[in-house]
Parts: structure tokens; C-alpha cells; sequence
């Protein structure tokens, strides 16, 4: 087992009704308060006037029309200079993990006097940021509960993830009612999020039984309660199952003491969702099992074999190489059970546009240092085995 600092300091409000915790939460900060929120969803559902109302004795300012795949221009850029020019003092996120990470990185550009890309590409330290207070409406990305977020710039196909431990939200109100008008699409595609968020912390060298098993029973409960969901939008049992094992997902927790993988599948989806605009969790359900299959070999097998007889419960008497093949066979049909797009032609990207994008991760990822070693040609190959 490795040696590992572990710090997670976000207060979660969980469950029904959990926002009237709000104003208590911010009486905490000043009187000057950015929401930022995306294309309206929480206006249609109610949520914007019920914090309008919460917030009635604050002075607020708006930034709204955040996407999927946060822009730092506009959105960042945008952020950053209302919390300069109007002296705010906490932001508050209030959507998607879209939401909270463009969030984040206008909390650390807020108080830097630089380009704040600088700290987004790690040329500058993250020294100081803005408190940041989440209400969460989509279970997917687990930023609620991290200290990291992934932005994109358009202009040069860049999406890039950063950390930093001033990023963690002070407080995440998590709350399952407000995903039940999620639709089937996003909760799909932020189910496998969560899903490849746990893989890739176990698909390592290093790793602890203790992890394993905590693994293992975060994916079995989004696998167990997504279709119910999907079915049935409004179980809240269903949605809170998912929603609290997306926000454990990516957290830090499930990989203690584990070695690191690399995180190969985000770092080849995330040049896809640069380059494309794709929806992040769809371009991991293409990617996740053929990225299995092609790193399969003696030195990776293990882990397969444990993941498909503990996750999957496939016969353990079956050779390893059965196993692993089947394990890989359930991962793809379970994504495809979850009716997404399972190839890059559904999603509009053709051949003729991998090789630019294989050579665009090899140079920006590191995939050559990652457990299961992927050079440029092995990237496109993953890649071309995706259409």
C-alpha cells in the first residue's frame, strides 16, 4: 500500500429539503454574492427563485449560460472579472459539475492578478481563492466533494483538469429531488462518469482490499440503480443511491493508498470533448471498454478478474482469460443498456480526425508513464477500435 494525505474539508447537506441549510451557510461570508448557474434548467424547476428567496437580504449578481464542458473564455474570464469589479465575497454554484468547475476556477482567478489560465496549467501556484458553496442538480463528476475541476479552452482543443486544496467547496447541498427532471440522456451519461471515475482508481498496480471492496460497491450501486432511475425519474432512493455514489466516486476516498493509473480514459476523452464538444460521459462509455480490451495483457489481467467476479459476480472457476473477456463484454453492455451512443461515428467524429487527436494526447497526457503504458499509436488504435 502506498503512502497517501488525504483531506477533504466540504460540509455535505444531504437529502430532501437539505437548502434550507443555505442561509446559514453563507451567513458565514459577506453580503456580496455571485451565482453562477448554466442554460436555465433551475429556473424551469424552481430552484433559482427558491434561492433568490433565501438570499433576499444579499446583494447578487448573476453569471449564467455556463456549458458543458466549462469555456474559460467566456465563462472564467467573465467570472473573474464580476468578482473583481464587484468585491465578491463567496460564489455560489447552483447545477452541474459544469457548473462547479468553472466555479472553482473562478474562484482561484479571482484572486490572482495574472492570467488565470497561468494557474490552470500549473504555471502559477493557487495561493488564495474565494470560498465556493455548491447546490449540486446532477450526479456525475463528484466535483462536489473534490478540490478539482477541468476546463476548456476552445481556441487551442486544451481541456485541462487542476487541483488545488483552496478549491474545495466549503459546503455541497445535496439534495436527490432536484435530479429528478434530469434527463434520460444526462443521467445515463453522468452515471458512467461516476462509474469510469472508480475505475479508473482501481485499474492500478498498487491497491488495497479495503479500496477494492469500497469500489466495487460504489459501481454496483450506480450499475443497480440507473436503470430504476431511468424508468422511474422520480425514486428518490434511486436517485440518492446514484447521487451519493457519484459524489464518493471521484473523491479521493475509493483510491487511498492505491498506486496511480494515470487516468487513461478521462485523458483520452477529454481531448475528444476539446476537440468535439461531446457530452464527457458518453465519450467515456465509448472509450471505457475498448481502452479494457486493448490493455489487456499478463500484467493487467489480475485486476480484471477481480473487478468482473466481485462487480459482476462472473464465475470464478472460468480461466482468466474468460474472465476478463466477459468482464470487458458486461462493461460494454451495461453502457449500451443505458441507450447512449457507443461509437465515435454516432457522436460525428471520423477517422480522418484521430490522428491529430492521438497526436494531441500523447504529448499533453503522459499516457506513456500511465500502469498500462500508451504511446501515440496505441491511443489511435484505441481510438480507431472506437468508431
Amino acid at each position: 500500500m502506498e503512502n497517501f494525505k488525504y483531506f477533504t474539508p466540504t460540509k455535505i447537506y444531504f437529502g430532501k429539503d437539505s437548502i434550507n441549510n443555505l442561509t446559514d451557510i453563507l451567513s458565514l461570508f459577506g453580503k456580496n454574492i455571485l451565482i453562477t448557474y448554466g442554460g436555465g434548467s433551475i429556473k424551469k424547476i424552481g430552484l433559482y427563485d427558491k434561492v433568490k428567496s433565501l438570499l433576499k437580504d444579499k446583494n447578487i449578481y448573476e453569471l449564467s449560460g455556463i456549458e458543458p464542458n466549462p469555456k474559460y473564455n467566456p465563462s472564467v474570464l467573465d467570472g473573474v472579472k464580476i468578482c473583481k469589479d464587484k468585491k465578491i465575497d463567496v460564489v455560489l454554484s447552483v447545477g452541474g459539475g459544469s457548473v462547479l468547475d468553472c466555479s472553482k476556477a473562478i474562484c482561484a482567478g479571482a484572486c490572482y492578478d495574472g492570467d488565470p489560465w497561468d494557474l490552470i496549467t500549473y504555471k502559477a501556484p493557487v495561493k488564495k481563492a474565494l470560498p465556493l458553496v455548491d447546490i449540486i442538480t446532477l450526479a456525475a463528476t463528484g466535483s462536489e466533494y473534490d478540490n478539482g475541476a477541468v476546463i476548456s479552452r476552445t481556441e487551442t482543443n486544451d481541456k485541462m483538469g487542476f487541483c488545488s486544496d483552496l478549491l474545495f467547496p466549503y459546503a455541497s447541498i445535496i439534495d436527490p429531488v432536484y435530479t429528478f427532471t434530469v434527463s434520460p440522456y444526462q443521467t445515463a451519461a453522468g452515471a458512467i462518469d461516476a462509474i469510469n471515475h472508480v475505475m479508473e482508481a482501481y485499474f492500478a498496480e498498487k491497491h488495497s482490499t479495503l479500496m477494492d471492496g469500497m469500489s466495487e460497491a460504489c459501481i454496483k450501486s450506480i450499475i443497480k440503480y440507473t436503470p430504476i432511475a431511468l424508468k422511474n425519474p422520480n425514486d428518490y432512493n434511486a436517485r440518492a443511491e446514484i447521487m451519493l455514489s457519484a459524489t464518493l466516486a471521484c473523491n479521493g476516498i475509493l483510491s487511498l493508498g492505491n498506486s496511480s493509473s494515470g487516468w487513461p480514459m478521462h485523458a483520452i476523452e477529454h481531448a475528444l470533448s476539446a476537440y468535439f464538444d461531446i457530452t464527457h460521459g458518453v465519450g467515456l462509455g465509448i472509450i471505457a471498454p475498448r481502452w479494457m480490451k486493448y490493455i489487456l495483457s499478463d500484467k493487467t489481467i489480475n485486476r480484471f478478474v477481480s473487478f468482473g467476479t466481485h462487480v459482476f459476480d462472473i464465475d470464478s472457476s472460468l480461466s482468466k482469460e474468460e474472465i476478463a473477456k466477459e468482464t470487458i463484454c458486461k462493461v460494454y453492455d451495461i453502457f449500451a443498456s443505458f441507450n447512449i451512443p457507443m461509437t465515435l461515428t454516432e457522436v460525428g467524429i471520423k477517422e480522418s480526425d484521430l490522428k491529430e487527436i492521438a497526436h494531441h494526447i500523447a504529448i499533453n497526457e503522459g499516457l506513456d508513464k500511465a500502469w498500462a503504458s500508451l504511446n501515440e499509436n496505441d491511443i489511435l488504435n484505441i481510438l480507431k477500435d472506437c468508431l
